[in-house]
């Protein structure tokens, strides 16, 4: 399925055979945690990063989407791993020409500083709906392992909607109701123009990166299932990603005034994700919803057959 005739920019780490899992000392990296949150202050020396053969990776992982299908959650959750590094920003190089320009040694440079063993993981979800990035990703490394975490997709349009909207209200500016956007007014249909809805037709999307993919190289995730269970999920991304368990329920704590799950790294640093998550929706047109179900279910289908995962949207 994949295009062949396309050979990777660069030789990467990844190329390398994963490790054994029972041969990275988990132990050893949990108490050089440390270290690691030190070099994203930029407080370490380079005496310390010599010392402790630290380095900066290209990603074996990246979570390409969806846009507010939970990518930020995901990504702190994976990094409780002991053997997991996180990108702290969104890095953007795939989908922005400009970066991409800057050429791959640019985008190492923006990864945190590792041990040679671990998996470095960044997220940018505008990747998913990039005509461009499939491609610019598989000449990077043709075998990296693809994240998409996706939620109902009627419910991710208006969560969609409800960020921008927040976004012009802090300036002061006025914004379209959702359902003016959502629906043509002249024709009464769906609008596909409309870009919250058309990242939630996953599988148009989808289809563009299994020209370059095999389907076995991505995991979805349920970012619905995220929110209100998280360990299940985290636990197949862990499989996917061919690490030993490590994520426990001792990680993840449910704080019931956010009504979100926080994260425990150790008995001392606790952390929990950023205010702006789980905004209030705006109420929207019950028949405006159903309309938008109805348009979403065959692509939803599709999606299903594709990805071997089926979700209990309407």
């Amino acid at each position: 399925m994949g295009n062949r005739g396309l050979q990777p920019i660069c030789p990467i780490e990844s190329r390398l055979p994963p490790p054994d899992p029972e041969q990275i000392p988990l132990r050893t990296l949990q108490f050089k945690r440390a270290l690691l949150h030190e070099l994203r202050k930029g407080n370490a020396t380079k005496e310390q990063i010599r010392l402790h053969n630290l380095v900066q990776q290209l990603p074996r992982a990246i979570i390409i989407g969806v846009r507010k299908g939970g990518t930020r959650a995901l990504l702190e959750m994976l990094n409780l791993h002991p053997a997991v590094v996180k990108a702290s920003q969104e890095i953007h190089f795939f989908d922005n020409d400009q970066n991409y320009g800057r050429g791959i040694d640019w985008y190492r440079e923006k990864m945190p500083f590792s041990f040679p063993h671990q998996i470095t993981i960044e997220k940018s979800p505008a990747y998913f709906i990039t005509e461009e990035v499939p491609e610019r990703i598989f000449k990077m490394n043709s075998s990296i392992k693809l994240l998409i975490i996706v939620r109902e997709p009627t419910t991710r349009a208006v969560s969609d909607y409800t960020q921008v909207l927040e976004g012009k209200e802090r300036k002061n500016k006025t914004y379209h109701k959702f359902e003016k956007l959502a629906v043509d007014s002249g024709t009464c249909e769906v609008n596909t123009k409309y870009k919250a809805v058309r990242t939630s037709i996953y599988t148009k999307h989808l289809e563009r990166w299994l020209k370059y993919f095999p389907v076995e190289q991505f995991h979805i995730v349920d970012g619905d299932r995220l929110i209100t269970d998280p360990l299940p999920e985290l636990q197949l991304v862990e499989r996917f990603l061919e690490l030993p368990s490590r994520i426990s329920r001792y990680n993840l704590y449910f704080n019931a005034t956010r009504g979100f799950y926080c994260l425990r790294f150790n008995i001392v640093f606790n952390k929990c994700l950023a205010g702006s998550k789980g905004r209030i929706h705006p109420e929207v047109d019950p028949s405006v919803v159903t309309k938008l179900q109805r348009f979403f279910h065959p692509f939803n289908q599709k999606f299903y057959q594709i990805t071997g995962r089926t979700f209990n949207w309407p």
